[in-house]
């Protein structure tokens, strides 16, 4: 055991010497005010509370939609003297505190955020504010956020709080709550305010040690005053804390983008985008649709690669259980990042300020990380718009790495690869510049992998392009930079860049009303259009065979001829060059 031990003492620090003394100081302990979220770039989020233990199914009836608004009336509109007598069951055997934060740092994140009280307004604490919490109400009668703090310090993690500062639907004078108090007095937000929200706000910046981060959420129409006094709360007790931007009115410190939205473009400032292993925050029993661990990997590394932060949220269960597929998908992701660290940890963003067709860049001073998906079959990787010179390039496979030609073409560097892809998940190339790198960040057409260039990425003339969201079942956020409000002769103009001349199949991404007409140009060049049917939802549809003459630059523009152009919404446009 005690050889095990120091062989074990050894592969760390021989591990830790490899990630450099960056990644290495990406400890709790060790991080500066942000540091964890600034360099570590990958965080759990844990939705948990009385919510869980119904998993959206009330009585014999299931609620499809993010769990933690069960009670909502949107939900299943459970009253409040119902909802609260939840509690009186609430018994989560099976949580583990330890379990937990060992499963995120296998997931190799960095810190953890937990909700301390949702919009259901239980506490998940022992509040001495509130007596509807977690150690006064259930026969559990524990506090578990002291537990898991303690995990989190003990497995090098950080540790905050999610807190629901505006809405409470059971205390009186909360956003959604009752109007009246138990005495059937008129209740103001101001008495939930000074009653239970600052108050609680005290007791989580007080009680636990140090901790990471405070993330408030859904401020609507919350005065300014209000949340001054919040983040004051949070600076005095604890200084090193970052404060969401979701506190509002522009006072916290950074920005978070909307529930489960990666962004496709980089972003400027710190930023975090907040996603979830499923399709529901909180657990609820019907949802088995996990991202893999491929898919973990390569919203993760879009995130760092636009310039940001990945929150990834569990639901554990109403018994504290976290599900085993979404363990084992963040295991299996964490097993990659344990060996590409380099990749994920105190990086930059790409300086092509978009995903490739076949994967993703991220930067760490003169080296770019190629992380391949999407493997080419021909043994080429093609990378457009490279302007600064290579030194050298190496495919990685964990320690080690294997040299690799490469040769220029018309602004592009074409890598030579071995036939197989050395890792399952993603693929590492390593590549060294003399410089900073300098691209030019034109889509480029990939000569054997289709490329989609969004709308988002297009100027519009005649039309509109704008951001939109909805839902596809009840809190399950999408979202879209769409053309739209199309005109006779609206126009969307895309620039390319041709590597391999010749033809190229053309689709759209679109959704709309009816049949459609749409039109593809190359300025200077072939028309072509087709007629094909259209979907509420976001589809692709095929328009034909499109020339590029010779290598170069085009712009490409897209019209819609025919049809309802009020719903007609272009998503984005596809190419795949015809071998």
């Amino acid at each position: 055991m005690g050889a095990l031990l120091l062989q074990g003492i050894a592969a760390e620090q021989g591990m830790n010497e490899m990630w450099g003394e960056s990644t290495v100081k990406l400890r709790a302990e060790n991080a500066e005010r942000g540091q964890l979220f600034n360099d570590g770039n990958y965080a759990m989020f844990i939705h948990w509370g009385l919510y869980s233990q119904l998993g959206n199914q009330v009585g014999d009836k299931t609620y499809y939609g993010i769990g933690e608004w069960i009670m909502n009336p949107r939900m299943a509109g459970i009253p409040v003297a119902e909802y609260r007598k939840l509690a009186g069951t609430f018994n989560p055997q099976q949580f583990d505190a330890k379990f937990i934060a060992k499963l995120a740092k296998d997931a190799g994140m960095k810190y953890i955020i937990i909700t301390s009280k949702h919009h259901d307004g239980f506490a998940m604490y022992d509040s001495k504010a509130c007596d509807f919490n977690i150690t006064k109400t259930t026969p559990w009668a524990k506090d578990p956020m002291h537990e898991l703090a303690a995990a989190c310090r003990a497995e090098g993690l950080g540790f905050g709080f999610y807190y629901s500062h505006n809405q409470d639907w059971t205390f009186p004078g909360g956003n959604g709550g009752p109007k009246v108090d138990a005495d059937g007095k008129s209740a103001t937000f101001d008495d939930y305010f000074v009653k239970k929200c600052l108050p609680q706000v005290e007791e989580i910046t007080s009680n636990y040690g140090p901790i990471e981060l405070v993330w408030f959420d859904t401020p609507g129409k919350m005065p300014k005053e209000y949340v001054q006094q919040l983040v004051d709360v949070v600076r005095k007790n604890q200084p090193n804390a970052l404060v969401s931007g979701r506190a509002g009115h522009g006072l916290g410190d950074y920005q978070s983008l909307g529930d489960m939205e990666v962004p496709h473009k980089n972003v400027k400032g710190m930023w975090e985008a907040v996603d979830t292993t499923n399709d529901s925050w909180a657990y609820a029993w019907y949802d088995e649709y996990w991202k893999t661990p491929k898919e973990i990997l390569r919203r993760l590394i879009a995130c760092v690669g636009r310039g940001g932060t990945y929150m990834l949220n569990i639901g554990p269960r109403g018994d504290g259980s976290v599900p085993e597929r979404a363990a084992r998908a963040l295991r299996e992701s964490g097993e990659w990042i344990r060996s590409y660290p380099q990749v994920v940890y105190a990086t930059e963003a790409s300086p092509w300020e978009h995903a490739l067709p076949w994967g993703d860049v991220t930067v760490k001073g003169n080296k770019l990380y190629l992380s391949v998906f999407d493997w080419p079959a021909s043994g080429k990787l093609h990378l457009p718009g490279l302007k600064t010179p290579i030194t050298s390039a190496k495919l990685l496979k964990g320690n080690e790495g294997e040299t690799v030609k490469f040769s220029s073409a018309n602004g592009w560097t074409i890598f030579e690869l071995p036939p197989v892809a050395p890792e399952k998940l993603v693929s590492v190339l390593e590549v060294d510049l003399a410089g900073a790198p300098e691209v030019d960040p034109t889509f480029g057409l990939d000569p054997e992998m289709e490329t989609e260039v969004l709308a988002e990425f297009s100027t519009v003339e005649g039309a509109d392009l704008s951001h939109k969201r909805w839902m596809e079942k009840f809190g399950e956020w999408k979202a879209v930079m769409h053309a739209h409000n199309w005109t006779a002769d609206g126009k969307a103009m895309f620039e390319i860049n041709v590597l391999k001349p010749g033809d190229y199949n053309v689709s759209l991404t679109y959704a709309g009303e009816g049949r459609l007409v749409w039109g593809v140009d190359v300025v200077g060049g072939e028309h072509i259009q087709n007629q094909q049917n259209s979907s509420h939802n976001y589809q692709k549809f095929p328009i034909g065979w499109m020339n590029f003459p010779k290598p170069g630059k085009y712009k490409v523009t897209v019209s819609c001829l025919e049809g309802d152009f009020k719903t007609s919404s272009l998503k984005g446009i596809h190419f795949m060059s015809v071998q």
